[in-house]
């Protein structure tokens, strides 16, 4: 888990040098960090003057988030994650989606559902 935490922290700040370079003059307004105690328990926050917010908390079973920043274009951009046994879980208007299934696809295997295979 803190491996991938690790990895998620220098996503960001590698999202956050690329803006730097956009908005050179941002400077940290809030910070806030609570280091992991004994049980694994941690959390930070952060808020740039530029408009960049992100929070995380989590302890060893998983962690959980959010980011958000307005792009180059002006278009406010909001992540929020979650990062557990069942892998890293981002959320966002601006990730794409797939597409829907085709209706003969889905026809075949509601067919399928409803004629299991005999032994």
């Amino acid at each position: 888990m803190f491996k991938l935490t690790l990895c998620l922290l220098a996503a960001l700040m590698l999202a956050n040098v690329q803006a730097d370079n956009i908005n050179k003059d941002a400077v940290i307004t809030r910070q806030d960090v609570d280091p992991a105690d004994p049980e694994g328990n941690y959390s930070y926050a952060y808020e740039t003057s530029n408009g960049i917010q992100t929070q995380e908390a989590g302890n060893a079973n998983g962690a959980s988030g959010s980011h958000s920043y307005i792009s180059p274009e002006g278009i406010p951009i909001s992540l929020t994650y979650t990062a557990d046994e069942n892998g890293f879980q981002p959320q966002g208007a601006h990730l794409p989606t797939p597409p829907p299934i085709p209706e003969a696809i889905l026809r075949a295997l509601e067919y399928i559902a409803s004629h299991p295979q005999q032994s």
